[in-house]
């Protein structure tokens, strides 16, 4: 009986996951003013959260092998919560980036929804619940940024969203409580050393990226942090080697296939925030400036967001096609293609209203064609044993991206200000969308011309669908899957 429930509780959990991503996007600005601190500091409730994900991940997946994944979840969701109710009581800047570490567990959650699923469930109904469920990814978000319109308007607290996220994660919580108990389903350890050096290497990496501008490109700190991201990381490399079971295998870092799939992840999570954050605060930008639209928390979300979000619910299904058709690598191209032509739009034309939504639509249908694509061109390089580690690196890179984009855009905001005005110049936007382009089209230039040319998997679009949600989910794609493409 209680296996019934399975999948509406995977279908919620995923849901949870993607709106606490995007909750807080439209109000960095208003956390920023109503705790009076800069806007590098304020941008902070979004970095620490990506980092954060991108070491916490892989290793809650793992656990749930360890353990079973109905008590890691609860373990998950109690922890988001304890995050969701500091946030929600406190106005220290500190504190604040403690909840969202906290609640960025909650990533945790997809691989372990997307691994209860194929214990729960019959082959039959196994591919179609895991579509149901992947969607649940753009449908959170979706969900996130309206909710966190409705919630603002009339100039609302912003803790208000803390609160809603207490809320729903006391009911994933109290719906995980009700799953069947299942053991490990592996044996083995924990990389918890090597994540705690993959962790501190990712913050001395985004750190000075953020701060930059406050502390001079130029300065010991800046250098120093950059120097130590480097010795850090090399001492990951070589820390890796040497574990028996290692957090990332260092194939994955040496293999020209996957070091450019990583490559590709890492820009479509830089794209996916690049958007987010540029778009809402230029449309949020007060007319004086010369630019912008003055719109509210509101019409940021649903108006100028919301669309782009959900045409990329839309034509995802459209990715998957495209992979079957013509292969991974095709598909890829064509998303590096897409996106920097959304940003060249975004680029030279963002005066009305309709120029800003087409734009963010483009950019986000291409990461959605490029999350289709991704497991598809790994499983291809990688053997059947390497799937899951393949996705789990692959995952990383996206989330290292998505922190590396929010680092971008913090950094381009906070420089030469217009005199009298804390505000950014029009052309620091313009400079966003030009980098954006830049980076989507070397992009898929160095996916079609370095990687192997492979042929397209004889795979139909439910076995291509399947692909996509286990290496979302950074997990391994069942032998059978493998032994079909």
């Amino acid at each position: 009986m209680r296996s019934r429930l399975a999948l509406p509780v995977a279908c919620y959990a995923v849901l949870l996951v993607s709106a606490l991503q995007t909750l807080v996007v439209p109000v960095v600005a208003t956390i920023q003013a109503d705790l009076g601190v800069s806007a590098t500091s304020a941008s902070w409730v979004v970095t620490a959260n990506l980092l954060a994900a991108a070491v916490f991940t892989p290793m809650l997946g793992r656990l749930g092998d360890l353990h079973g994944r109905r008590p890691v979840m609860l373990g998950v969701l109690a922890i988001v919560l304890a995050g969701s109710l500091l946030a929600a009581v406190t106005s220290s800047l500190p504190l604040l980036v403690v909840a969202r570490v906290a609640q960025a567990t909650s990533f945790g959650l997809f691989p372990l929804s997307i691994g209860m699923l194929r214990e729960e469930l019959p082959p039959a109904r196994l591919t179609g619940a895991m579509a149901l469920v992947s969607g649940m990814l753009a449908v959170g978000a979706g969900l996130g940024l309206t909710v966190t319109g409705l919630l603002m308007r009339h100039e609302g607290d912003y803790h208000r969203l803390f609160w809603l996220a207490s809320v729903l994660s006391l009911i994933g919580l109290l719906g995980v409580w009700l799953l069947p108990r299942r053991a490990g389903v592996a044996t083995g350890k924990l990389d918890g050393v090597g994540a705690a050096i993959l962790g501190l290497a990712l913050v001395l990496l985004i750190l000075p990226l953020e701060e930059g501008n406050s502390w001079g490109w130029g300065s010991a700190r800046v250098v120093g942090c950059l120097t130590g991201a480097v010795v850090v990381l090399a001492a990951f490399v070589a820390f890796e080697r040497r574990t028996e079971q290692p957090l990332v295998s260092t194939r994955m870092l040496t293999h020209r296939p996957i070091v450019i799939a990583n490559a590709a992840g890492l820009f479509l999570g830089f794209s996916m925030f690049a958007v987010f954050l540029a778009v809402s605060a230029l449309v949020q930008t007060p007319s004086p400036a010369g630019y912008g639209f003055g719109s509210t928390v509101l019409a940021a979300s649903v108006v100028y967001l919301l669309p782009g979000t959900l045409g990329g619910v839309l034509t995802a299904p459209l990715g998957g096609r495209l992979v079957g058709r013509f292969g991974a690598k095709a598909t890829l191209v064509i998303a590096g293609l897409l996106a920097g032509a959304g940003f060249a739009m975004l680029a030279a034309l963002h005066s009305m209203t309709w120029e800003i939504i087409v734009g963010a639509a483009m950019v986000n249908t291409a990461v959605m064609f490029g999350y289709a694509a991704l497991p598809a061109l790994l499983i291809a390089h990688v053997t059947p044993a390497e799937t899951g580690i393949a996705n789990s690196v692959n995952s990383i890179a996206r989330s290292v991206g998505m922190s590396l984009g929010t680092a971008f855009v913090v950094t381009m905001l906070t420089r030469n200000l217009i005199p009298g005005a804390p505000l950014p110049r029009e052309d620091q936007y313009v400079w966003i969308f030009i980098a954006g382009a830049v980076c989507a089209l070397a992009a898929a230039a160095l996916v079609a011309l370095a990687l192997p040319r492979t042929r397209p998997p004889a795979l139909s679009t439910t076995e291509v669908e399947e692909e996509e949600v286990f290496g979302a989910a950074g997990l391994s794609v069942p032998d059978d899957l493998i032994a079909r493409s």
